[in-house]
């Protein structure tokens, strides 16, 4: 049974971390201007390439950005806003979760909260995770904070509702996976040994599929992608191709995720419940 009226769920989303991607891995990359760049390149000429494409097909998506970075590139944030995307919570820092005390991840919480409210007027609607890693507290402030989506388990092809505790709660979750996701693809960097680059057509390959059987299956599709590395050039068109294949089928919903939540909780809650 479809999950809304309106077509077959598709959510393209944008890690947009900047210079956060390779200071939470090591705080030293801030004394390294070469190795900063990279996550420079994300906000200065991915984004706007990325916006640029989004608008050429009139589609509407969700950005995940860590408060610092908001707060550090307002005017990048503004123009994602004035487009009409979604801002989603992705910590304050990109700190690891799983490096973090208890006390150290409210704060990374609330500050994110806190500067995505005060920048877009309303409290950010869903959650992702920096590495995808979860503490052992992690869903359990998502609820206490009020999110209405996580985007982070790998357990499913399909959105499902949190249980906290064995209760039932409103917080749907768009699962994805690693082979959903830029990075394990394409970010290479001489910092980080033994990764190396794959053609875009093999990623292309791997994308479709990946949507062929989701699509027959009437699940969903999520896409995981950073601006510093799906918004170089060969990249760039790898994902208008894949956007044109996706738009080419007739039950296509592409939209945010926030959108998107609020559409499948119902039918979620019915499912869960029955």
């Amino acid at each position: 049974m479809p999950l809304s009226s309106k077509g077959f769920p598709v959510l393209l989303s944008f890690d947009l971390d900047a210079e956060t991607m390779w200071t939470a891995r090591d705080p030293k990359n801030a004394e390294r201007p070469i190795v900063m760049s990279q996550g420079v390149y994300g906000w200065k000429v991915g984004v706007p390439r990325i916006l640029d494409l989004l608008d050429r097909h009139g589609l509407k998506v969700t950005f995940f950005i860590p408060g610092l970075v908001m707060e550090q590139r307002p005017a990048v944030v503004e123009d994602i806003m004035k487009r009409g995307h979604e801002i989603a919570h992705h910590s304050w820092s990109h700190a690891w979760i799983v490096n973090l005390t208890l006390e150290q991840e409210r704060e990374e919480m609330e500050k994110g909260i806190d500067i995505i409210r005060r920048m877009t007027g309303r409290k950010p609607a869903g959650y992702r995770s920096p590495a995808a890693e979860f503490s052992p507290h992690t869903l359990r402030m998502l609820a206490e904070y009020g999110f209405g989506y996580s985007s982070n388990y790998f357990d499913d092809d399909s959105p499902y509702l949190h249980r906290i505790d064995g209760r039932l709660t409103d917080i749907v979750e768009f699962p994805f996976a690693w082979v959903l996701d830029d990075a394990p693809f394409f970010q290479y960097s001489i910092t980080l040994p033994g990764r190396t680059m794959q053609a875009p057509s093999a990623v292309f390959e791997a994308w479709r599929r990946e949507f062929d059987v989701l699509y027959r299956e009437d699940r969903y599709f999520c896409l995981a992608m950073h601006p510093q590395i799906i918004g170089r050039p060969s990249r760039i068109t790898l994902l208008e191709e894949l956007i044109t294949y996706i738009l080419g089928h007739s039950r296509v919903w592409l939209a945010r995720c926030d959108e998107v939540a609020d559409a499948v909780r119902p039918a979620l809650r019915a499912e869960a419940r029955a």
